[in-house]
């Protein structure tokens, strides 16, 4: 059996395979402004109901500190990067983070009190950096940033304010009633054939060759293709393992792991690709 519908905002009612019901509801957002949930288990549907109910009670009842007077929306955004989010992510995220915070947000709407910041407050600061919120390099790529840029102020926006309405200083989250620009996926451009041919032969001139032949063969990502070691390859089996990639941190290129799991793996190479790698060696 699927999933129960109820009164939108009451939360979700469905039976789990182990025959209890589960009750969750939605409570907030955490740092990554992804949904933080909790839940209710019963033997019937009808006591998962109760349960649930007196669950969103509890919530709703709780009485939130009041906000303290005087504190800034960009000195809470400071504190909220530096205690909750900083420690939980990787240097290279932490660059990302640091550029739109410290760059972009704070500089435009770090001033307003915390208590004070209006969901139209931020809604106009999305729309300034749509129009003009470019600071690098406008001549070449115009004056405005990429939607995806300003949906990620959005979400950094939005995550702390959460984190400021579950510790009792604000009672809502302005950003929750704004609206982020839709991002669309680059849709991906492969070489022809002839345009690969091409490409080699200027990379044979340039002396980067067996680098680009062995990207053109595994599709690796750039970071990945220059953080590999001839240990990294077995010539008998032809596997080649990508466990490390390179990254430029704060200007500097740093040697790190991959951002997941899934990140790590290993590919076939084919036995002339082995060859010619051989023989670069």
């Amino acid at each position: 059996m699927g999933k129960q519908k109820t009164k939108r905002g009451n939360g979700s009612i469905h039976l789990r395979k182990d025959g209890r019901w589960e009750g969750r509801v939605v409570i907030g957002r955490n740092e990554k402004g992804l949904p933080k949930t909790k839940n209710v288990l019963a033997q019937t549907r009808r006591e998962c109901q109760e349960k649930l109910k007196a669950l969103r009670n509890s919530i709703k009842g709780a009485v939130p500190k009041q906000p303290k007077a005087g504190i800034t929306f960009g000195a809470w955004l400071d504190h909220w990067y530096r205690s909750d989010c900083k420690p939980t992510i990787s240097p290279k995220t932490q660059t990302d983070y640091e550029n739109r915070i410290y760059q972009h947000i704070i500089p435009e709407i770090g001033h307003i009190p915390l208590t004070k910041l209006t969901s139209a407050d931020l809604q106009q600061f999305y729309i300034r950096l749509k129009q003009g919120g470019r600071l690098l390099q406008p001549e070449r790529y115009g004056p405005g940033l990429s939607d995806r840029m300003v949906k990620c102020c959005h979400v950094t926006c939005r995550a702390a304010l959460d984190k400021a309405v579950s510790q009792g200083l604000l009672l809502k989250n302005p950003a929750a009633a704004c609206k982020a620009p839709t991002t669309h996926p680059k849709e991906m451009q492969v070489l022809a054939q002839e345009e690969m041919q091409r490409l080699l032969i200027q990379a044979k001139e340039d002396g980067c060759y067996e680098l680009l032949l062995l990207d053109l063969t595994t599709g690796l990502r750039r970071g990945e293709l220059l953080a590999l070691q001839w240990d990294d390859l077995d010539f008998q089996t032809g596997e080649l393992r990508i466990t490390r990639q390179v990254q430029r941190i704060r200007g500097e290129l740093t040697i790190t792991q991959p951002k997941t799991r899934s990140s790590s793996r290993s590919i076939i190479l084919p036995k002339v690709i082995l060859d010619i790698l051989k023989n670069h060696r």
